[in-house]
């Protein structure tokens, strides 16, 4: 008795090495000797659904679910947690949430379980009622797994804040994953205070050394225009990733600092710090805001060239704009004839606002009409090439654009004021 003990232990030790170096195959392969030779403890069982999960081993994860249920394992929270978090990577919510439905006993951990799969896989509503029916205290971990969800929702940010003042006032002390979790939705309504706020209280719980979280206060006082204090973040970081150079360069590039933009960019290659997609969208919108047209053509091409970025449409749509903004149209519409990818919006939206500044009908007719494929409901599109046709004294042009919008039942918004 005592040897197959000592022989469980070291398995299930070897077996948790395996899972946790993501060593899936070889942890599962080890899972069925176990069981096979010896009589499994509970601890083994949440350690092989998790490489289940991994490996979408769905039928062997089912197989488990089926011994733990006759032997009574359900009981058991991180053998239920882990059977909710497999059947809901491997097959589906619905099953994950039957699982969950059955649990005889749940804990937080399994209801964190649950709303953490809902908010992963962007079902925030249904994780937001879960929450509400918890029979059990929340603890900070359901609260991270809800104010990440919303974070990613487009109108999450107030939502989010609200979470956050709730887990204050259940005395809950907000971890790193809370205030990273917080910071993209204080950007969201540039709620400069609560950042602030979270800034003082990270420094006081000593949250505030992890790069992570200096990286996202650079990005998120930059964003909201404190450039600044910004600056003054970075400065004190010890190591500084490519994400925290990647924020500056974009905070400084957003609020009209191109050149500021472009030093910082050179500092970082003179530091050996390799430069990714962020960073290079943020050096050219640096280029569009300062005029530097040839510059930014050199920095697409080095993206590639000598640092191996594949440019995605974003990139292309930027180099378009920094060409439009300075007046080379026709190269502009040359980059987006040729772009690989497909168009986007942004590209040819650049191309048609500056065909009306220099005057440019012909092309303002080939990026308009594009437009109306795209995004035919928007009524900008038909009125910015209206006033380009006024613009330029075509005033039956101008007039075909209007009733064009009338023969698609475009409205454009009618226009608001603060001022009563």
């Amino acid at each position: 008795m005592a040897s197959n003990h000592l022989r469980l232990l070291s398995y299930t030790k070897l077996l948790t090495s395996h899972v946790n170096e993501g060593r899936h195959d070889q942890a599962l392969y080890l899972f069925r000797h176990i069981f096979s030779s010896l009589t499994p403890d509970p601890f083994i069982f949440p350690l092989a659904l998790k490489s289940c999960a991994a490996t979408r081993r769905c039928r062997l994860g089912a197989a488990v679910h089926a011994h733990t249920a006759k032997t009574s394992l359900l009981s058991n929270p991180f053998v239920a947690c882990a059977l909710v978090d497999m059947y809901g990577k491997c097959v589906s919510l619905f099953s994950a949430r039957q699982v969950f439905d059955e649990i005889p006993s749940r804990n937080v951990v399994c209801w964190n379980a649950m709303i953490s799969l809902y908010t992963h896989t962007n079902n925030v509503p249904s994780a937001l009622r879960l929450f509400e029916a918890m029979d059990v205290r929340p603890n900070v971990a359901t609260f991270n797994a809800i104010i990440a969800g919303l974070a990613e929702m487009e109108d999450g940010s107030f939502k989010a804040i609200s979470f956050y003042r709730r887990m204050q006032e259940l005395d809950l002390n907000p971890n790193l994953i809370t205030v990273l979790a917080m910071l993209p939705s204080c950007v969201g309504i540039a709620a400069l205070n609560l950042i602030k706020e979270i800034h003082g209280y990270s420094m006081r719980s000593n949250i505030d050394p992890h790069p992570h979280l200096r990286s996202g206060l650079v990005e998120a006082y930059g964003r909201c225009g404190c450039l600044e204090s910004a600056r003054n973040i970075f400065d004190s970081m010890r190591e500084r990733d490519v994400v925290a150079w990647s924020s500056l360069i974009s905070a400084y590039a957003l609020h009209g600092e191109g050149k500021k933009a472009l030093e910082v960019f050179e500092q970082m290659e003179l530091a050996n710090v390799k430069p990714d997609g962020i960073t290079f969208l943020g050096v050219l919108k640096a280029c569009s805001h300062v005029g530097l047209a040839d510059e930014a053509r050199v920095y697409f091409s080095c993206m590639l060239d000598d640092y191996g970025v594949e440019p995605t449409s974003d990139h292309y749509s930027c180099l378009v704009d920094v060409l439009s903004r300075a007046g080379r149209l026709h190269e502009a519409y040359e980059v987006i004839r040729q772009m690989p990818l497909k168009v986007t919006v942004k590209a040819w939206g650049a191309l048609l606002g500056a065909c009306r500044t220099y005057g440019e009908v012909e092309l303002a007719e080939v990026a308009g009409r594009a437009l109306f494929e795209i995004e035919p409901d928007n009524a900008a599109n038909y009125v910015l090439l209206a006033r380009i046709y006024a613009d330029a004294g075509r005033n039956e042009e101008a007039e075909r654009m209007r009733r064009e919008m009338t023969e698609r039942r475009v409205k454009a918004a009618p226009g608001g004021s603060w001022l009563t």
